[in-house]
Parts: C-alpha cells; sequence; structure tokens
C-alpha cells in the first residue's frame, strides 16, 4: 500500500517506521520548518529511531500526496481543521484518512472524524487508538490496539494491511466511544501525573476505577456504548499513559505540581477545555475531568480539589445501574 503519514513528531515517526517495515511504501511528510523534519533530512533519526532508507521524506505537501492510496494524520488535534483546510488535501479525490490522535476540538467538542466529515466530507475516515509507547515498539516489546471505522470494509482492509507480530489490532465496534474513551483517558492521565507530584500515588487504583466509570457515562449520553471506555482506547491504555515514565500527559501533570515547565504536547490540556463543551450539551457530571479543569485553568489547589472529591456525597460504587434497575 502507497502511504503518505503526515506528522513527523514521534508517534509519526514511529508508524512511519512500523509500516515501512511491515512492506509499506511510506512517504513521510514535514513542513520545511519543523526542527523535526530538519533532523530527519539530515541524519534519518531523530532521538528515539532511526528511518529505513526505503521511506521517502518530503516537505512538500503536494508532492507527498502523489499516489497516495491512504494518508495517515499524526498532528495536534487542535491543528487537524486547518490542516484539512491546504489546497493540497482539498484536491485529494475520495481520500482516505487514519487519524493517530487522541483529543476533541476546542471550541466546539467535536471528535476529531467529525472534524475530517465536515472539512472532506467525501473522504473515508479510520482512527487508530490503544496504548503502547515509540521506545516499546522500537525495541520490539509488543502490544495491543485498535482500528475503528464507520466504513467496515476500510476498517477490514487496514487491520489486514497494517497488523503483525508488534502490533495486535482488534476490530472496533463503537467509533463514538472509542474516540471519546481515547480522548479523555489524556485527562485521566494528567490527573495521575498530579497525585505523583503529591506523592498520593496509592490514588491510582480508585483513579483509575472512578474516571473510567466517568467516561463511560459521557459515552453512554453521547450514544456511545459505555463498554468501550473499558476496552484498548481507554482503560487499556492506562498503563501506558497513568503510570508510564514515557506519557507525555502524566509527566505534565507531575511537573504541574512541581511548578517545573513541560514544552513537549499534553493533549489531555485541550481536551479537558473541550469537554466543558459536552458537558453543558450532555448535562453531564465529571468530578474528576472537572477538578483537572479547575487546576489548570482556575488555578485551583490540587489537594483541596482531592479533598473536593472525597467530600462528595456517598453513594453505591454502581449507582448508574441502580438507577436503571429502579427505572
Amino acid at each position: 500500500m502507497k502511504i503518505t503519514v503526515i506528522g513527523c513528531g514521534r508517534w509519526g515517526s514511529l508508524i512511519t517506521w512500523y509500516l515501512a517495515g511491515k512492506g509499506h511504501e511510506v512517504t513521510l511528510y514535514g513542513r520545511e520548518t519543523s526542527a523535526h523534519m530538519q533532523q530527519f533530512l539530515a541524519t534519518r533519526q531523530n532521538d528515539l529511531l532511526t528511518l529505513p532508507d526505503s521511506v521517502c521524506l518530503s516537505t512538500d505537501l503536494t508532492k507527498a500526496l502523489e499516489g497516495a492510496k491512504t494518508v495517515i494524520l499524526s498532528v495536534p488535534s487542535q491543528s487537524l481543521r486547518a490542516l484539512l483546510k491546504e489546497a493540497p488535501l482539498r484536491a485529494l479525490k475520495n481520500p482516505s484518512f487514519v487519524l493517530c490522535m487522541k483529543g476533541l476540538e476546542i471550541e466546539s467538542g467535536k471528535r476529531l472524524s467529525e472534524v475530517v466529515h465536515e472539512e472532506l466530507p467525501e473522504g473515508r475516515v479510520a482512527v487508530w487508538l490503544g496504548p503502547g509507547h515509540v521506545q516499546e515498539f522500537y525495541a520490539g516489546i509488543p502490544n495491543c490496539m485498535v482500528i475503528d471505522s464507520a466504513d467496515k470494509a476500510f476498517q477490514r482492509e487496514l487491520i489486514s494491511a497494517f497488523s503483525g507480530d508488534l502490533i495486535r489490532f482488534y476490530y472496533g465496534q463503537d467509533l463514538l466511544g472509542n474516540e471519546i474513551g481515547a480522548a479523555l483517558k489524556n485527562v485521566i492521565g494528567i490527573a495521575a501525573g498530579f497525585l505523583d507530584g503529591l506523592s498520593l500515588t496509592t490514588l491510582k487504583g480508585p483513579l483509575m476505577s472512578r474516571g473510567t466509570a466517568e467516561v463511560a457515562r459521557l459515552i453512554k449520553a453521547m450514544g456511545g456504548d459505555p463498554l468501550s471506555a473499558y476496552g484498548l482506547c481507554h482503560l487499556g491504555d492506562y498503563e501506558a499513559t497513568i503510570f508510564s515514565p514515557y506519557s507525555h500527559n502524566r509527566t505534565f501533570g507531575e511537573n504541574y505540581i512541581k511548578g517545573i515547565p513541560y514544552t513537549a504536547l499534553a493533549e489531555g490540556y485541550y481536551t479537558v477545555r473541550a469537554l466543558r463543551v459536552l458537558e453543558i450539551q450532555y448535562h453531564m457530571e465529571m468530578p474528576i475531568c472537572d477538578s483537572v479543569y479547575r487546576v489548570l485553568y482556575e488555578n485551583a489547589v490540587p489537594r483541596e480539589e482531592i479533598d473536593r472529591l472525597f467530600g462528595r456525597s456517598l453513594k453505591p460504587e454502581f449507582y448508574d445501574r441502580i438507577r436503571e434497575e429502579k427505572a
């Protein structure tokens, strides 16, 4: 398969390396102003991996897209819509996109597949989600991930072409739930970092349980399958997000508590803001995510937010199920 990967950060470069190793014809595109791209052009390396000679490197988007059967997007979530407005992408006929990003659009709260459909409605869209870090994949450590799409033929095509010994792909069954779950696990990752910074790591167990529960409730309210929150997109990605030293969101949260600047992208910082739109739209209460928002955007004191969560009214652990049974 002829593939173009847009985005030369750590995940885009890993995808390029992985798919080239699977025998696909891969072009990696990055802007000429990108320091990451300049490093690849000079050495074919970054600080995590080396790209094989078979990979074509390009800073010309039009040329990079020539003949591509599938376009993989791995860029910051908040830059997606602007990217899709660029002429070379708008000129594509019946494009096929794979989104390797986890986030929500800040202004609208929209899922990233929705953004693609709004900008390029004739395109096919899939999402590639789940756990794993570049450092581990490059070292040959396998993991499981999920690909989902409203176009099931496209989904089958991708999983057949991309699966291998290093990544076992599962067929996603709930595009909405998988996207929401993947986006919000980054918010939970920041909360985990807060706990690390406060030396309260014993609370990571409850964070995993209660965090998943409130994400599942949102997915259900939006019309998705709440079980998706317990799959690879969310709970299955917790080890890589909540515990790993490689997790940008966890590290951002820990550094925030300690007052240490952190310049790498932490998508959860933007996602928790976008989440406010969904909470209002679907009349949701999400206590953990709300506490993360208050700390990051309203200068709330982190330890006081924990006290606030502990001071909430007492209720059954699975109170949603009890309400349903009574109904």
